[in-house]
């Protein structure tokens, strides 16, 4: 796949590199709208993964059943607030538990150096804010996961996924002019779009994607049949959404 011209790969963060299953970003925006008295389904929380937080709270909020749970509870429709009030109790908790979910996932560290030692430039987009990612970066730094750049949506005017702005400012920094020569590789819908959208060769990463929404134990756990099933379902979302490539793991990137 990483073809001989290929100048830079540019991966997702959470659920892609690190944090098997995308868990961090769960667990912290389901607690912010339970202090509002809402509890969002697992399918609700992860249909927007891989946007700019707020956005993400409120393509949420946006949604029919979350929405009429707001009405029915407060008496009234949501507000430019109510999402601000949600982000803010997110953003909180997510700084809190991330140092917890940064593990770098399998197989990351063996494609680092196949890319090292090919010169093959690394770069990285997030849903993560700078904030975060002042946490996130360190961690995984000291686990052996570094890539060349990161461009979180504060360092492209608050302009997240499926933008393509934050692939912009990669190829960019990393002095990389031709699209044809990146490959953006994510977990969620938004990274598939994000790259489509930059013009970009696109990849889909089936195990620990947060569209699989699984812990590693979890799958590693299930019989042959049920994880291809897993597999087959995370396949067609992909699909769906017109990613160039579907892997199962990172090894398979090589």
């Amino acid at each position: 796949m990483i073809v001989q011209d290929t100048e830079a790969v540019i991966f997702d963060w959470a659920g892609t590199t690190i944090d098997y299953g995308s868990f961090a970003p769960v667990a912290a925006i389901i607690e912010a709208f339970e202090a509002f008295h809402i509890s969002p389904t697992l399918d609700e929380v992860r249909e927007p993964m891989g946007m700019l937080k707020r956005d993400h709270i409120q393509t949420m909020f946006e949604m029919e059943r979350i929405s009429e749970s707001w009405l029915q509870y407060y008496g009234r429709g949501w507000e430019e607030q109510d999402i601000d009030d949600v982000y803010n109790i997110m953003e909180a908790k997510t700084l809190e538990i991330l140092p917890q979910y940064t593990d770098v996932k399998p197989h990351v560290l063996e494609v680092m150096d196949f890319l090292r030692e090919r010169k093959i430039k690394v770069g990285s987009t997030t849903g993560y804010t700078d904030m975060m990612m002042e946490i996130v970066v360190p961690v995984a730094r000291s686990k052996g996961y570094d890539p060349d750049f990161y461009a979180t949506p504060n360092r492209v005017g608050n302009i997240g996924r499926p933008n393509p702005h934050m692939i912009y400012e990669n190829m960019k920094q990393l002095g990389v002019l031709d699209k044809t020569k990146v490959l953006k590789v994510g977990d969620t819908k938004a990274d598939i779009l994000e790259g489509k959208n930059a013009g970009v060769k696109t990849v889909g990463v089936i195990e620990g994607s947060s569209i699989m929404g699984l812990k590693e134990s979890e799958f590693r756990a299930l019989t042959e049949e049920e994880k291809q099933h897993q597999r087959d379902r995370v396949h067609a979302i992909y699909e769906m959404v017109g990613a160039d490539y579907i892997i199962n793991d990172l090894s398979e990137l090589i």
